[in-house]
C-alpha cells in the first residue's frame, strides 16, 4: 500500500476514533501549542459514553473540563504541570498531580503512569507519509511507540519541524483531520523590573555561550538585552517569540555549539504565529524528546552553557521554592533542576535564578528567611549558583552560609532588607554589615514596608476566618 492508502484507511472522525478509548482507560494528551483540543473536545461531549478514564497531561493553555463536577466518575485529570485552569482542583483534590523532573518524564509516564491510549497533534503528511509533531515533542512523540491506541489530530496549523519530530503515517491507529489555529503564548510588555533583572542576567553572558532561556517576561527581557553579544547558542527546553529577532539576526547562530553545531535545539516552542512560522521548514532549528534535550548530560556537552529560570522564593541558605505555594501546587518542577544541574556540569557554564525581589504588588520579598511552611523545595542551595534580581547579582558557588545570606539580602528589595538582616542576626549571632555598609542598604521606609507586610498578612487571615465561619 502507498502511505496515502494506509493514512486514508485511517482516516476517521474523531467521535469514531474515540471509541477506542475504553472505561478505565489511562489516556495521555499532548499539551501546551500541540494539545490536540479538536478531539478533547469529542470525548467531552461524549462524557457520559466513558467511566473511570484518566487523562495525563502537563501544561495546558486552555481549560480543564476534565474537573468539572459532572466529570465525576467519567474522567479525572493527572497533572504533570498545574495550570492557571486547574491549580484549585489540585488543591482540593479532584485532580491528581504527579511531579518530576522534565527529563524523567517520558519514562514516567511509559514505566509508572502506562496509558494505553495517546492523543496527539500532528501536521499533515509530507510527500514521503511523514507527519511532524511541531511545536510539541517533548514526551509527546514517544508515547506513540508504545501506547496501543495512538490517535492523531492532523492540523494544518502545526508547523512542520526538522530533528527527531518525524513518524510515519504507518505508526498510528487513526488520524482526524481538524484544522484550527494553535494556541498562542503572546509577548507582553516587559516592566521596568523585568528589564533590570535582564540587564544583570545579560551582563553573565558572554560571546559565544549556549543558552538556555523559558518563556516571559524576564526571558524576553533577557533576548532584549543581547544585541551586542556575539555567536551565541541555544539548547532550550522550550521558548517563546523572543528568540525570533535574535535568530534571524544571527546573534544566536549555534557556530560554538559542541552538539548540533549550527542548530537551534528545542524541546517545545510557546510562542505566537511569529514563533511558529519561524520553525516551520527551517532545517536550522531541531525538535527533539524531552528526555534528550532536558537531560543533564547532554546540557552539559555544551561549553559555556547558560541557563535563566525563574522562581517564587529564595530562603537566606539558598533553597529555590519555583513550584508550591504552602501547600498549594502552583505549576511544577518543570526543567528547572535539569538545566541547573546541566550547567554547572558544563565547562564554563552558570546557572542563574532569575526573579523580582518582591512580590503581591511589592508587599511580600521573594527573598525570605526561612520558605513558607508547606512549601516544597525546587532547587537545592547545593545546585544554585547565581540569583539576580533588578537589585543586582548575588554568586552563591562555594560560599559559606553566612557569605550566601549576606549575598542574598543584598539584592533584596531595599525595604525588606531591615527585617532580613535581624534574622540573619539571630541565625549567626553577629552583625552581617558594617555601619556604612548598613546606610546603603536599609532605605528609610523599611519599617513602614513591615507595617504594610504584617497589615497584609492579617487581612488575610481574616478573610481566611470569614470564609471557614461561613
Amino acid at each position: 500500500m502507498t502511505w496515502q492508502e494506509i493514512y486514508n484507511s485511517k482516516l476517521v472522525s474523531a467521535e469514531e476514533a474515540i471509541k477506542a478509548i475504553h472505561d478505565g482507560d489511562k489516556v495521555v494528551t499532548g499539551f501546551g501549542c500541540g494539545e490536540p483540543f479538536g478531539i478533547e473536545r469529542a470525548l467531552i461531549d461524549n462524557y457520559r459514553d466513558y467511566h473511570n478514564v484518566q487523562i495525563i497531561n502537563m501544561l495546558t493553555l486552555g481549560d480543564s473540563p476534565w474537573c468539572e463536577p459532572k466529570m465525576k466518575g467519567h474522567f479525572t485529570l493527572n497533572c504533570l504541570f498545574a495550570s492557571q485552569s486547574n491549580r484549585k482542583h489540585i488543591s482540593t483534590g479532584i485532580s491528581e498531580f504527579t511531579t518530576s523532573h522534565f527529563y524523567e518524564i517520558p519514562e514516567i509516564i511509559k514505566s509508572y503512569i502506562c496509558p494505553r491510549v495517546s492523543i496527539v497533534m500532528v501536521s499533515p503528511p509530507d510527500e514521503h507519509g511523514y507527519v511532524s509533531f511541531g511545536t510539541t515533542v517533548d514526551y509527546t512523540k514517544g508515547t506513540t511507540d508504545y501506547c496501543e491506541v495512538v490517535i492523531a489530530q492532523v492540523n494544518k496549523y502545526m508547523p512542520r519541524t526538522f530533528g527527531n519530530s518525524i513518524k510515519h503515517v504507518r505508526d498510528f491507529t487513526y488520524f482526524v483531520e481538524i484544522d484550527e489555529p494553535l494556541p498562542e503564548v503572546k509577548s507582553v510588555e516587559i516592566t521596568d523590573t523585568e528589564m533590570k533583572i535582564g540587564i544583570n542576567c545579560a551582563s553573565l553572558i558572554k560571546d559565544g555561550d549556549c543558552l538556555q532561556l523559558g518563556i516571559g517576561g524576564i526571558p524576553n527581557a533577557v533576548c532584549a538585552q543581547l544585541w551586542n553579544k556575539k555567536n551565541l547558542g541555544l539548547h532550550s527546553e522550550l521558548v517563546g517569540d523572543g528568540v525570533v529577532d535574535l535568530l534571524e539576526a544571527g546573534i544566536i547562530n549555534n557556530k560554538c555549539k559542541q552538539t548540533h553545531r549550527g542548530r537551534t535545539v528545542l524541546g517545545a516552542a510557546f510562542g505566537s504565529e511569529k514563533l511558529n512560522n519561524y520553525i516551520n521548514n527551517n532545517p536550522a532549528v531541531e525538535l527533539h524528546p524531552i528526555d534528550y534535550v532536558n537531560n543533564p548530560i547532554e546540557i552539559a556537552k555544551n561549553n559555556n552553557m547558560i541557563s535563566i529560570n525563574s522562581c517564587i522564593q529564595v530562603d537566606l541558605l539558598g533553597q529555590v521554592v519555583s513550584d508550591t505555594v504552602g501547600l498549594n501546587q502552583y505549576s511544577a518542577v518543570g526543567g528547572q533542576v535539569d538545566f541547573v544541574r546541566g550547567a554547572t556540569m558544563s565547562k564554563g557554564g552558570k546557572s542563574i535564578i532569575a526573579m523580582p525581589s518582591t512580590a503581591k504588588k511589592g508587599l511580600v520579598s521573594r527573598i525570605v528567611p526561612l520558605i513558607t511552611e508547606g512549601s516544597a523545595v525546587t532547587t537545592p542551595r547545593n545546585d544554585v549558583n547565581y540569583v539576580v534580581t533588578e537589585f543586582g547579582i548575588a554568586q552563591l558557588k562555594g560560599k559559606t552560609l553566612k557569605e550566601r545570606a549576606k549575598a542574598l539580602i543584598t539584592v533584596a528589595h531595599p525595604k525588606f532588607r531591615a527585617h532580613l538582616i535581624l534574622e540573619y542576626r539571630r541565625r549567626f549571632n553577629e552583625e552581617p554589615f558594617n555601619r556604612e555598609e548598613l546606610k546603603e542598604l536599609v532605605i528609610d521606609d523599611s519599617i513602614e514596608a513591615l507595617h504594610d507586610a504584617r497589615d497584609h498578612i492579617k487581612e488575610n487571615v481574616k478573610q481566611h476566618i470569614q470564609k471557614t465561619d461561613n
